[in-house]
């Protein structure tokens, strides 16, 4: 059987890395890379030997399957192209800045019945894969993700650019809709906000306190989950997995603090070597964006829903923007005369803005 003839759509970054793996994924053949900028065009063939294109009508009769790494704001209009075509969508996140776009994509690949698969990497991260006995059930999850200032995907603000990625994971962990969220974020150097912390209650009784910062000095991907079936603390970066089983007695609830000691000042040992055991578990490096590329060929081939479908990605999307109209709507001070509100209350114009207003005053000077 020929290989799935596969188009990268997007040179940048992601591109790049996506196309350099395929050449790693049984029954896939990279054959084409869509840019609309030249120079980009001119980089990406020196790196593989294969036609690049300015637009995707170029190629698409000549392709099965695509991967979609263009800015975010560009995935609506792209993945509709393909799968008006019949052709199956590998996406990055977000799978679109909007939900209504995400909804019509997801019905468009329904009604063509294609692959519509969504590159929510972290569900593909070993760390998060060693831990889904433990995190099954959660009922409380903070997370916390930042990286220093990337330079680049500055077309949406850090909800859609890093926060969905840990939205995700929890949508992932139940099915219940999202009963309140409340939202704050700052736009800092960015036309968009650039960090941004968020609390979503779910109608099943979940909490998640997710954090969010691409200005941050020190990275960080961390996520910690509390349960039934235990605590899990989750190192997306470093793939580490600490988790704490409690003891049957914890467990059913039957555990009762002056049964056990009468003492409880020097009861801490005890209680962590007894009750609430820890370790940590081996996680084997993997290559996430590999094994997700993997998926989406096996998932074509076998007719079988993708690990991150369109539906999941366009719930994401969906709720990140729920985040972002509780953003837009914060207030920063008592009083309702000013204009303090949503994320460019501090400060009040981003980089670019300010950057065009500098070289005008000196110019002027």
């Amino acid at each position: 059987m020929k290989p799935l003839q596969i188009a990268v759509v997007g040179a940048g970054h992601l591109g790049r890395i996506h196309a350099k793996l395929l050449a790693q994924v049984d029954d896939a053949e990279l054959v084409a890379i869509v840019d609309p900028i030249a120079t980009a065009r001119e980089h990406a063939r020196t790196l593989y030997p294969v036609d690049t294109f300015a637009a995707i009508e170029e190629v698409i009769d000549s392709i099965d399957a695509a991967v979609v790494a263009s800015p975010s704001d560009c995935h609506a209009d792209t993945v509709a192209t393909l799968l008006s075509a019949g052709k199956h969508v590998f996406v990055e996140k977000p799978i679109t800045v909007r939900a209504r776009d995400a909804e019509r994509l997801v019905q468009l690949a329904d009604a063509r019945r294609r692959v519509l698969q969504v590159g929510h990497v972290e569900r593909f991260n070993p760390a998060w894969t060693a831990a889904a006995e433990i995190t099954s059930g959660a009922k409380y999850i903070e997370a916390v993700r930042a990286s220093r200032f990337p330079g680049r995907c500055l077309d949406v603000g850090v909800v859609m650019d890093l926060m969905i990625h840990d939205i995700d994971l929890v949508l992932s962990l139940t099915s219940a809709a999202v009963s309140d969220v409340r939202a704050s974020g700052l736009a800092v150097v960015s036309d968009h906000e650039d960090l941004a912390e968020a609390r979503i209650e779910f109608e099943c009784g979940l909490v998640a306190n997710l954090k969010a910062s691409r200005i941050s000095p020190s990275p960080a991907r961390q996520m910690t989950t509390f349960g039934p079936n235990g605590f899990a603390d989750i190192d997306f970066g470093g793939l580490s997995l600490d988790a704490v089983r409690p003891s049957p007695a914890i467990g059913e609830r039957s555990f009762e603090l002056g049964g056990v000691t009468d003492d409880p000042l020097r009861f801490a040992d005890e209680l962590f070597a007894t009750y609430l055991p820890s370790d940590r578990a081996t996680v084997e490096p993997r290559n996430a964006i590999l094994d997700e590329l993997h998926d989406f060929v096996i998932s074509i081939r076998s007719r079988a829903t993708p690990t991150v479908s369109g539906v999941d990605g366009a719930r994401a999307v969906a709720v990140a923007e729920m985040v972002l109209d509780q953003i837009a709507a914060r207030r920063w001070s008592a009083d309702a005369t000013d204009n303090l509100v949503g994320p460019h209350a501090i400060p009040s114009e981003g980089i670019e803005a300010a950057s065009r207003r500098l070289n005008t005053a000196r110019r002027a000077a």
